[in-house]
């Protein structure tokens, strides 16, 4: 049974029992055995010198900055990883201005604004997609085609915590059905028609739920970067569109059940150190708790919410994405699964 205490965010995906034979990214989930891949296995040496001779326009204050609780990144990991992984979006999205162009010639429709070009990030909670989608924004926004970034996470898109109670699913906080679909699509949908201004609303963590009246507004993007659990999602009976289908590029940030475990734990345990202890959050609760109570609460979340997410909905939607990021236990990623064109 699911624990009656309220679900932190922060644990939106992943693990529960022990994995310790899991299959490899390679042969598990993404295709059948008859079937040849559809990717491009890619290993970080050969990814690296893909770079080319794209600048480092990141600075080491910078990189500090984008560290996520506990995740060991640093310059080596943003050159060989991410410097690439830049110059190939733009790439796409410079041939997708192109196209775009060439249809509204077709239609004789010359003097419409482009598409913003729409990117999906999705993953596990622990994994580090949030700061993935971070780097990403500001090595994009260094490109003299694409220098207007948004990122917008789809926390923003949870039903307000009153409406989950009311529905009954406040345990399942993370779970596709907990996020307003529609409300999610109309907006990206918005963003792509070139709508001069789309309102997202704001969820703080802090307090653990969506905010009244505060909103984000975002103005027209050259690029748009989506971020969550769920933004991999495929249509269905009930939802024929999906916000997938808007996508022109996406990512999955991939690593074994096993160390996303870890790594949440982890996390956990960090944050009863820090932003629990805010006199505000609402898990102020669990700021006095010893190391043990805390592994165990932790435990308890990942086991009878996360795991369950992860293997239901999260996994299941990754060789949908265009491109695979694989981290090994130490949150480097060590290869790269790119779909072939």
């Amino acid at each position: 049974m699911p624990p009656t205490r309220p679900i932190p965010v922060i644990a939106d995906a992943g693990g529960g029992q022990s994995h310790p034979q899991e299959p490899s990214t390679e042969t598990q989930a993404l295709v059948r055995p008859e079937f040849t891949s559809p990717f491009i296995e890619i290993g970080r040496d050969e990814w690296a010198r893909l770079a080319g001779e794209t600048p480092m326009p990141l600075t080491e204050a910078e990189v500090e900055a984008f560290r996520g609780l506990g995740e060991p990144l640093d310059m080596a990991e943003v050159s060989e990883v991410y410097r690439p992984l830049s110059r190939l979006i733009n790439q796409y999205a410079i041939a997708a201005r192109e196209m775009h162009q060439r249809t509204r010639g077709f239609l004789q429709r010359n003097g419409e604004r482009p598409s913003p070009f729409v990117i999906g990030i999705a993953g596990s909670v622990a994994v580090g997609k949030s700061t993935v989608a971070r780097i990403l924004r500001d090595l994009l926004a260094r490109w003299p085609e694409t220098p207007n970034v948004e990122l917008v996470t789809t926390d923003g898109f949870l039903y307000p915590n009153a409406e989950l109670e009311r529905r009954g699913i406040a345990h399942r906080k993370g779970f596709p059905e907990s996020y307003d679909r529609r409300a999610l699509l109309r907006f990206v949908s918005q963003v792509k028609a070139g709508v001069a201004e789309v309102r997202v609303p704001h969820y703080s963590h802090l307090l653990y739920d969506i905010v009244p009246d505060e909103h984000t507004i975002v103005r027209q993007p050259d690029i748009l970067i989506v971020e969550g659990l769920n933004v991999l999602q495929p249509a269905s009976m009930e939802h024929p569109l999906a916000v997938s289908d808007l996508f022109d590029f996406s990512v999955y940030v991939d690593a074994r059940t096993s160390d996303i475990h870890q790594w949440y734990r982890n996390r956990f345990l960090r944050l009863r150190e820090a932003a629990f202890s805010n006199p505000d959050s609402h898990f102020r609760r669990f700021a006095g708790i010893d190391d043990e109570v805390a592994s165990a609460l932790a435990d308890e979340y990942w086991n009878n919410i996360n795991e369950p997410n992860l293997i239901e909905n999260i996994r299941p939607t990754r060789a949908r994405a265009t491109l695979m990021l694989r981290k090994e236990a130490n949150h480097r990623v060590q290869k790269v699964l790119l779909r072939k064109l």
